[in-house]
């Protein structure tokens, strides 16, 4: 496989960087190089019930959208809470608002970032 092409799978792909498939991150020694980018981060997030992030987040400065895929999923915002129910639901948040959220049923959900910050 060349550097500048990679096909692969979420359900795969995302336990290698706690769902993270692109971004600063990535190993590109270990990992396919097309994958690791300054620009963008990608997320393949799958949550069973009751699954959580306890934390919030603290001064991110990337802008995040958060598209539902199956489920239902809440996010939490320092401005309020909201919950994506039906497939194809997202939320779009800039810098400066942190963030904590719960599956609230069996939920998948695909998370992009921009800028790529490393973990």
């Amino acid at each position: 496989m060349t550097d500048n092409f990679y096909a692969g799978n979420a359900n795969d792909d995302a336990s290698q960087y706690r769902g993270w498939l692109l971004g600063s991150f990535v190993d590109p020694t270990t990992h396919s190089a097309i994958r690791k980018s300054d620009a963008v981060e990608i997320k393949w997030g799958i949550h069973p019930k009751g699954d959580q992030r306890a934390e919030w987040t603290a001064d991110d400065t990337r802008t995040t959208v958060l598209l539902l895929v199956s489920g239902r999923f809440r996010l939490d915002l320092t401005t309020g809470s909201t919950t994506l129910e039906k497939q194809g639901d997202y939320v779009v948040w800039g810098p400066g608002l942190d963030h904590s959220w719960q599956a609230e049923d069996d939920s998948v959900v695909l998370t992009v970032r921009w800028q790529s910050a490393a973990e």
